[in-house]
């Protein structure tokens, strides 16, 4: 009997409920920031590379997170850390209203960015567990609710701008799910840990594989090509005629939907498939988006959404199936990876839009016309980052086609 069979399917269903309303949560804070962006640059009078690092001060706070709570799930569980987030995601809504200078922004954002780690560090495992015999399709059922909560942050953001509502109204509004999420793990019942449970030494050991460290760094790929191309969409996405806020909307609905569906593609496909699958699709998306605009751009949008979507539950779900002996540890250590990355290029996106904005300026470019010329060239500096993946995804689909078919001839001599 495994630790998730004491649980009833109610108990289940309210943990797997609550974890996705914290991934809620945690989307919001994405798509709200992304929409008010160019606000926090008027009102307190930043460039965009100082948005960057606020951008990366989020991203930072959630390897952070995660690689902590990696350590710890063992000892502590997951109630322990998604009450941490809980705390985390009251603490950094509430400085972020209340910040008056570009250092409160950044201590704000980095609490912010823990609490959306803790929650990845704190969920993940549990729905791994509770859901063993089908891990990275329910995986991608939990991922769901990040482009969700995108959708809705993205969308709650437009309306809000658009009624001359401030940004602080915007922040506000992330602290109702925060308190719904909070009141359900009242009531919640966690799996209790088994004897056989492996240890984090086990785990940590299990981590010097080839096939770990492939996925770490191609974790880094992935997340970049998600989020540090979305993040910025008020900047670098306003150039389509489409306005940002929709076209981000658009992604992430797209993205939820798919992983939604995702059970039948990751059967048929395999995990590598779908990988493979994502590299191709989301660099032709990415190069469309930075040649077109009108109609073609929502084509590109569609193709570059179709492409993300699998990434990151995916790469969380290779390590669940094919390194199981990592643990918690091991899926809270990718994760990070991929954060850690998204952080590491938000200030030098930060700093390539600074330029390609000063080079449309000098052109004599005016206001209206300087995000249809920067946004594109900042897209094609992107496009590198999907196309090492489909370099390194059609090695890795090989490679574990081949490592499948040597194991399933030796069982059968």
């Amino acid at each position: 009997m495994t630790i998730s069979d004491h649980l009833t399917e109610a108990q289940k269903s309210r943990l797997f409920i609550l974890s996705c309303i914290a991934l809620t949560v945690t989307a919001m804070t994405f798509g709200i920031r992304a929409g008010i962006l160019g606000q926090l640059g008027v009102d307190f009078g930043l460039t965009n590379e100082q948005l960057g690092y606020i951008n990366a001060m989020a991203f930072w706070g959630f390897p952070i997170a995660t690689i902590f709570g990696g350590f710890l799930y063992n000892a502590i569980g997951a109630r322990m850390l998604i009450w941490l987030a809980f705390v985390c995601h009251l603490a950094g809504l509430g400085l972020t209203i209340m910040a008056d200078s570009f250092w409160g922004l950044m201590i704000s954002s980095l609490l912010v960015g823990f609490a959306n780690g803790s929650v990845e560090a704190g969920c993940n495992p549990v729905i791994s567990e509770i859901y063993k015999n089908n891990k990275t399709t329910m995986l991608n059922k939990f991922h769901v609710w990040f482009p969700g909560g995108i959708v809705i942050g993205a969308l709650i953001s437009y309306a809000m701008s658009n009624a001359g509502i401030g940004w602080q109204w915007q922040i506000a509004v992330m602290l109702i799910p925060t308190l719904v999420y909070g009141l359900m793990m009242l009531g919640a019942v966690f799996p209790k840990h088994a004897e056989d449970i492996i240890s984090t030494s086990v785990n940590f050991k299990s981590m010097f594989t080839p096939v770990f460290i492939f996925l770490l760094v191609c974790m880094t790929l992935t997340a970049q090509t998600e989020l540090g191309t979305t993040q910025w969409a008020d900047k670098i996405l306003a150039g389509s005629g489409i306005h940002p806020m929709v076209t981000l909307a658009t992604i992430f609905g797209i993205m939820a939907i798919g992983r939604y569906f995702a059970g039948p593609l990751v059967h048929k496909f395999n995990p590598t498939g779908v990988l493979l699958y994502s590299a191709v699709v989301s660099t032709i998306g990415l190069y469309m988006l930075s040649q077109f605009s009108g109609p073609m751009a929502l084509v590109a949008t569609i193709i570059f959404a179709l492409g993300v979507t699998y990434f990151w539950p995916t790469m969380i779900g290779c390590v669940a199936e094919y390194l199981p002996k990592t643990g918690a540890l091991g899926m809270s250590i990718v994760g990070g990876a991929g954060m850690a990355s998204v952080a590491v290029w938000q200030p030098i996106v930060g700093g390539w839009v600074d330029v390609a904005e000063a080079e449309a300026t000098a052109a004599g470019a005016t206001a209206e016309q300087i995000a249809g010329i920067a946004g594109p060239v900042v897209l094609e500096s992107l496009v590198i980052f999907p196309l090492i993946l489909i370099v390194a995804f059609a090695g890795f689909f090989f490679y574990m086609r081949n490592r499948k078919t040597a194991s399933s001839e030796a069982s059968a001599a």
